[in-house]
């Protein structure tokens, strides 16, 4: 998972914009108690940096490409091109265009 924190109003429009892009990690899987879906320390992350929640602020959870990664490293493939915590692979295939694949 990847969390970010949002004061409620933010998270609620974050959830709003998300969910339009479902080829493009969509609406968050969770938001709210990091514990009802098995995360017992936001400040222990398997992977990555730890982010702080301020006052008023809720986290919010997205599917998360790492994951794959995992498997992708377990499979050992001749070549896989990915990405790494916090840095998105980018390229020049718009959203409008992720339809067609």
């Amino acid at each position: 998972m990847t969390m970010r924190p949002y004061v409620p109003k933010d998270a609620i429009r974050a959830i709003q914009i998300t969910t339009r892009f479902p080829k493009a990690h969509g609406a968050p899987l969770h938001f709210g108690s990091p514990q009802d879906i098995g995360i017992t320390d936001l400040g222990k992350p398997e992977y990555g940096d730890a982010v702080s929640i301020k006052d008023g602020e809720v986290p919010v959870f997205w599917a998360c490409g790492v994951t794959p990664q995992v498997a992708i490293r377990n499979a050992k493939p001749p070549i896989c091109i990915t990405h790494a915590p916090g840095k998105m692979l980018v390229t020049d295939i718009l959203d409008m265009d992720l339809a067609v694949l």
